[in-house]
């Protein structure tokens, strides 16, 4: 597992409380990882490594690593990446798969994965669940293998056909929640607000229409459901950006509303909201609450 942030914890106590054995590859070590769920607190015994000349060749690599990080992970594969590993980078955005590709050898396989998972970094290695363990995969022999690997944990995968559907309809999702919380430094109960709402529907439209000329097949109704979904959460839950917020550490904007943006530029699409958005995320990616002071 590369990256030790609230989603790589989570998979690697998922994993290993099933009987996987779990090195977790880390940039700063420390020395337990701990997760807070429903079930109550747990130490998982994991190997934490942050030498990749400590370790060899694995049979599976995540990747769980913001996406802006992709290319820091390069090392571990270097290390960890044999001839029948299989890599499956686990990111928010589009193009998973393609980001990774350049630091892999040709024939290695790559295999993207959209997570919803609600979970938080709250100190180096202690991680709390909010709640939701979904991943998607695309179909295939490589995504049936992925959902054996996760066989018995609580995460169910769904292997689609369609994935460029599943992974528009998760960054519809991503685009509002991540860049509302994260600016208004309010967790999800922020969409109970009127005001939130139709700022949230306008953002959406705009994606939707982006996510459909880039071959996605989405609707209104996609972006009803979502909403409807945030308004009826209960609990703390929050979002990867905000919480990178909070810590000052730098956002994932690019990979999220700026994917959107991207895409726009190329099909002459005006998402005016959106760039709004880029812009105020970007001013705030890892200024942490005091900014420039």
């Amino acid at each position: 597992m590369i990256g030790s942030g609230g989603i790589g914890g989570y998979l690697a106590g998922a994993l290993e409380r099933v009987g996987r054995a779990v090195t977790l590859c880390v940039r700063t070590p420390f020395d337990r990882l701990v997760v807070t769920d429903a079930a109550g607190e747990r130490e998982v015994p994991v190997r934490i490594v942050a030498d990749p000349g400590a370790v060899t060749a694995a049979d599976w690599v995540l990747v769980t690593t913001k996406a802006q990080d992709t290319a820091s992970a390069e090392p571990w594969f270097r290390r960890l990446v044999g001839p029948g590993t299989r890599v499956v980078v686990v990111q928010n955005g589009v193009g998973q798969a393609e980001r990774a590709r350049p630091h892999l050898p040709a024939d290695i396989t790559v295999l993207p994965a959209i997570i919803y998972c609600s979970v938080e970094r709250t100190a180096p290695g202690r991680i709390t669940h909010h709640g939701s363990t979904k991943m998607s995969v695309p179909a295939g022999p490589d995504g049936t293998a992925f959902a054996e690997l996760f066989a018995g944990t609580p995460f169910e995968v769904a292997q689609e056909a369609d994935f460029v559907t599943v992974a528009w309809r998760k960054l519809l999702s991503n685009a509002v929640a991540n860049p509302i919380t994260a600016l208004t430094l309010r967790r999800v109960a922020v969409f109970n607000e009127p005001a939130i709402q139709d700022l949230a529907r306008g953002l959406m439209d705009e994606v939707i229409r982006v996510a459909n000329a880039e071959g996605a097949r989405l609707t209104g109704e996609d972006a009803i459901r979502i909403l409807d979904g945030y308004r009826r959460m209960t609990g703390d839950g929050g979002s990867s950006m905000l919480y990178d917020r909070l810590a000052g550490r730098p956002l994932e904007h690019a990979h999220i509303t700026g994917a959107v943006v991207a895409a726009a530029e190329r099909h002459g699409i005006d998402v005016p909201l959106n760039r709004a958005i880029l812009a105020l995320v970007g001013a705030a990616s890892g200024q942490g609450l005091a900014g420039d002071r």
